[in-house]
C-alpha cells in the first residue's frame, strides 16, 4: 500500500518498464520519428477523409464540451503529424504552434495550411524533447498543450515537460491497451504459433501519477475502431514493423510468410483490416481546476 502512494515509485517504473510503445520500438530499432517516413502520404490521406475528420471532431468536441473555447486561444500542438488537428484548431479561430519533426509529415501540414490565413500556424520542425523551453519563451506560454498518440509521453519526465509549457490545459491521449491489428493478429500465429499477448500500455501509468501529484483532471476511455485499405507490398512493410514492435521474429522468413498469407488472402492486392483498441484521452486543468459550470 506504502508503493501505491509513492510517486516517486511509479515514476521509477514507468520508466523502467520495456512493454511501453516508445520502449518497445527502441528495442526494435525503431527510431519513433522516422516511423512514418514511408507511410506519411497514406496516413495524411486518411487522417483528412471524412471518417478522419469526423474522428478529430469527435475529439475536439469533447475538450470543447469541458468549458474549452479554442477561439483566440494559443495552442502547441506537439507531434502535430500532417497537421489534422493543428488545422481544425485554426479554423476554430486558435493561434497554433505545430511541433513535428518528422519531414515528410511536416511538408504535408505546411500543405495542409496553405489556405489558412497567414499565422495561424507555427511550424516547429525540432523534436520537443530536444527544445529548451525557457530559452523559448514556452514555459507556462500555452492556453491549450496538446498531445495526441505521441511518444513524447513515454515516463513522467516527458510528460512534465509537456505540462510545463500550458497555462490552462493540457489534453493527453494514448492507447489504454494493446493496439489491436486484424491482420497481425491472424499473422502471428503462422510465425510463432501463438496468439499476441495483450498489453496495458502506460495509460494507467499517467493517471495514477496525475492524481498522486495533485492534478485536476477529466478522463475518458473509449473503444475506437478503423478499417485500412492498402497494397500488399505496404501491408508485408507494415506488418514486418509491427512484428518488430512486439518483439517478434521479423527475418527474412516471416517476410516469406507474411508475403505468402497476403497472396493468398488477397488476390486483388487490396489489404483490407481493421485498427483500433482502446484509448485514453485526459484533460488537465491548469488555471481554473474547479468544476466547470
Amino acid at each position: 500500500m506504502n508503493e501505491f502512494f509513492d510517486a516517486a515509485k511509479w515514476e521509477q517504473a514507468w520508466k523502467d518498464d520495456r512493454f511501453t510503445a516508445v520502449n518497445k520500438m527502441k528495442s526494435s530499432g525503431m527510431d519513433p520519428t522516422r516511423a512514418f517516413d514511408t507511410k506519411a502520404e497514406a496516413f495524411n490521406k486518411e487522417v483528412f477523409s471524412e471518417s478522419g475528420k469526423k474522428r478529430t471532431n469527435r475529439i475536439i468536441s469533447w475538450i470543447e464540451g469541458q468549458d474549452v473555447d479554442l477561439n483566440g486561444m494559443s495552442v502547441l500542438d506537439i507531434g502535430a503529424a500532417s497537421g489534422g488537428f493543428s488545422v481544425a484548431f485554426a479554423e476554430r479561430g486558435a493561434k497554433v504552434t505545430a511541433v513535428e519533426p518528422n519531414i515528410p509529415l511536416s511538408d504535408l501540414l505546411l500543405e495542409n495550411a496553405r489556405n489558412l490565413p497567414e499565422g495561424s500556424i507555427e511550424l516547429v520542425r525540432e523534436p520537443f524533447e530536444d527544445i529548451d523551453l525557457g530559452e523559448r519563451g514556452w514555459l507556462n506560454k500555452f492556453d491549450l498543450v496538446f498531445v495526441s498518440m505521441c511518444p513524447v509521453i513515454s515516463d513522467w519526465e516527458g510528460t512534465a515537460r509537456v505540462l510545463s509549457c500550458a497555462k490552462q490545459f493540457t489534453y493527453m491521449s494514448m492507447p489504454a491497451g494493446r493496439r489491436e491489428n486484424s491482420l497481425l493478429h491472424d499473422i502471428a500465429p503462422h510465425i510463432t504459433g501463438e496468439e499476441i499477448q495483450d498489453d496495458h500500455m502506460e495509460f494507467g501509468y499517467l493517471m495514477h501519477l496525475l492524481y498522486l501529484k495533485g492534478y485536476a483532471f477529466q478522463s475518458i476511455v473509449t473503444r475506437e475502431e478503423k478499417t485500412t485499405r492498402s497494397s500488399r507490398e505496404l501491408a508485408l512493410k507494415d506488418m514486418i514493423s509491427w512484428l518488430r514492435i512486439h518483439g517478434l521474429p521479423a527475418n527474412e522468413k516471416s517476410a516469406a510468410i507474411v508475403a505468402d498469407y497476403l497472396i493468398k488472402n488477397f488476390p486483388t492486392d487490396v489489404v483490407e483490416y481493421r485498427e483500433g483498441g482502446r484509448f485514453g484521452k485526459v484533460l488537465v486543468r491548469i488555471k481554473n481546476q474547479h468544476m466547470y459550470a
